[in-house]
């Protein structure tokens, strides 16, 4: 990384009210660019108190911010959003250093967070309530949709911008104020974004942003004055914030992992369904917790389905991600780079599976960076582990089926319910096995992103809770009841 791809990064500390702190009470942490293993800048990060005092400040600026019309904080975010398309290279740029994914790919992601704003801002004006029929005697009774106020937020690192927009805008459109802790692993994005917010007019306090570990979340999630979170990550560590939330009975929707299967009919367009799935490792490098890493063939088609894939795969441009023609680029970081290689080393000797292309580190140019080859396992049973775990890596498995019924028993039979895939023609069946999946979401011959218009969340290990659309607008606002005698 030269000394111009580190200026993008912005200014660094804890952005609490208007203010950034150059210190905080979590330490510190050296940044690495996982394209180079080379560090970058040494990022101050949150402890307990400061996570007091940005709760503090959001609650500061809670009444003021409720009390704004519904037309203000549109017009507020659509000024927002209006930057963030304005600002789309600079946030770009700092996605590749702070997680390695490529510029052309980054370069998507600021566009839709500036529409979650868009589409989120037009709920503002929107969001009412309902004249409710009284029984028993005469009476006026009405509910009216309310903030739930200061509302924490916990984002991963592996599409920061994403979250940020999916969890923001919904959260800020409802009047709530907000406190923020993005990993940091990925904090650039998330201080710009606070940057920006300030730009726009959003008053101070309203949105406060705090980089930090396991104990600024686990701080976040216990405070008494957080009166609703939004986890996404691991369901490992959903776990823990659940413990602590539940300390004060603090309601929390959760997005967690997946291992989605990817459902492929014999008279799908095989080319296209190949594509798809080994984008699922290419990708984000197979960093996504959405992608169909699972891959269930019908008989028919199933070695030619592998070849087709795996042409795919290896055809992806894995380098520099600062570089344009670059479709692949590095895993986070050396210890995931360590754990992959391990489950890849593990199949390989349990010698119940077949490898069929990558499962190693690359060398030469890229050796000092974490990339892994795109890596494909085929004769893949549904307990084995590579099917049963996420590894969150360029891996993906492939699992053969003779019937509609056994995929569907097949793509159920998993603790994690995110998303699933179907690849046919028959849309009839398509619609059926959709039906059929235990997931949050099911896509059929293709897949458009997470729609910022739509509900997205899981089941299962999963999470619970959905983001996007009105189901979004409705996890950051919650019913009060009003009644009056006549």
């Amino acid at each position: 990384m030269n000394d111009a791809e580190v200026q993008v990064i912005p200014p660094l500390g804890l952005l609490i009210g208007d203010s950034r702190r150059a210190e905080g009470s979590g330490g510190e942490f050296d940044h690495i660019y996982p394209a180079t293993g080379k560090p970058t800048v040494t990022l101050p990060l949150a402890g307990p108190s400061d996570v007091v005092a940005a709760v503090e400040a959001a609650r500061t600026a809670l009444p003021a911010w409720r009390g704004t019309t519904a037309a203000q904080r549109r017009d507020l975010m659509l000024r927002f959003a209006d930057l963030l398309r304005d600002h789309q290279e600079d946030i770009a740029r700092l996605s590749v250093v702070e997680n390695g994914m490529p510029i052309a790919v980054a370069r998507d992601f600021p566009i839709v967070a500036a529409d979650a704003f868009t589409y989120n801002a037009g709920w503002a004006d929107k969001v009412g309530g309902e004249v409710v029929t009284t029984w028993p005697a005469p009476a006026l009774d009405y509910a009216v949709d309310e903030p739930y106020g200061v509302a924490g937020i916990i984002i991963p690192w592996n599409s920061p911008v994403m979250a940020l927009g999916l969890t923001l805008a919904p959260a800020l459109a409802t009047g709530n104020t907000v406190v923020l802790k993005p990993s940091r692993l990925a904090s650039f994005t998330a201080l710009r974004f606070g940057e920006l917010l300030l730009e726009a007019g959003f008053p101070p306090g309203v949105v406060n942003v705090l980089p930090g570990g396991p104990e600024a979340g686990a701080a976040l999630a216990r405070h008494p004055g957080v009166d609703k979170l939004h986890f996404m990550g691991s369901s490992w560590v959903a776990r823990q914030v659940l413990g602590a939330a539940a300390e004060n009975l603090t309601p929390v929707s959760l997005e967690l992992g997946g291992k989605s299967a990817n459902i492929v009919f014999a008279d799908a367009d095989l080319q296209a369904a190949a594509a798809l799935a080994a984008t699922a490792i290419v990708y984000l490098s197979g960093q996504a917790c959405v992608i169909g890493t699972r891959v269930l063939v019908e008989e028919g088609v199933h070695d030619d389905f592998i070849e087709a894939t795996a042409t795919a795969a290896d055809a992806a441009v894995v380098g520099d991600p600062t570089l344009e023609a670059t479709t692949m680029g590095p895993v986070i970081n050396d210890g995931a780079c360590d754990r992959i290689l391990g489950i890849v080393d593990q199949a390989r000797r349990s010698g119940r599976v077949r490898l069929v292309t990558g499962g190693k580190r690359l060398a030469g140019d890229l050796a000092d960076g974490y990339y892994i080859s795109p890596t494909i396992f085929a004769e893949v049973d549904n307990d084995h582990e590579l099917a049963q775990r996420e590894i969150f890596g360029p891996v993906l498995s492939i699992l053969r089926f003779k019937t509609e019924e056994e995929a569907i028993r097949i793509a159920n039979d998993h603790r994690y319910g995110l998303a699933g895939y179907v690849q046919t023609t028959d849309l009839r069946r398509a619609h059926r096995v959709a039906a059929a999946l235990e997931v949050g979401s099911a896509w059929i011959n293709g897949y458009p992103g997470v729609s910022v218009s739509a509900p997205f969340g899981g089941t299962k290990h999963s999470g619970y809770g959905r983001l996007g659309g009105a189901a979004g607008i409705r996890e950051f606002s919650r019913p009060k009841n009003v009644w009056q005698a006549l």
